[in-house]
């Protein structure tokens, strides 16, 4: 079985190389990174990965409407992250066309695949 193809988005240098790092040792395959909502949509759209993990707070266009962009174009694999909690977003969240959300100090493997499935 071949490991699941993963973009990470995030404006936070550090926090893309140790999700690399972490998430690559739970199997998944980084085909790339990202540092703002444009770059996201141009890399999602271009790679193709299974799943997308995307911050939330992000410079020029913010996580929700990279999430909604990306669902246009038919990648709805998008698991939401950030450093505030999932409640703070409110209904935002949920319509935005995102399948998950894992906190930050939450993100590991086990805890991306469950969000994959969690439907919002």
């Amino acid at each position: 079985m071949r490991p699941t193809t993963l973009l990470i988005v995030d404006d936070h240098t550090a926090f893309r190389a140790l999700a690399r790092r972490r998430l690559t040792l739970d199997g998944f395959e980084v085909v790339g990174e990202a540092a703002d909502g444009d770059a996201a949509v141009r890399a999602a759209c271009e790679l193709r990965p299974d799943v997308v993990l995307l911050d939330v707070q992000l410079p020029g266009i913010d996580g929700l409407e990279v999430a909604e962009r990306l669902a246009e174009c038919g990648i709805t694999a998008v698991v939401l992250t950030s450093v505030r909690d999932r409640e703070d977003y409110g209904e935002r969240l949920v319509h935005c066309g995102a399948q998950g959300f894992v906190p930050k100090a939450s993100l590991s493997g086990p805890a991306l695949r469950a969000a994959m499935g969690s439907g919002g």
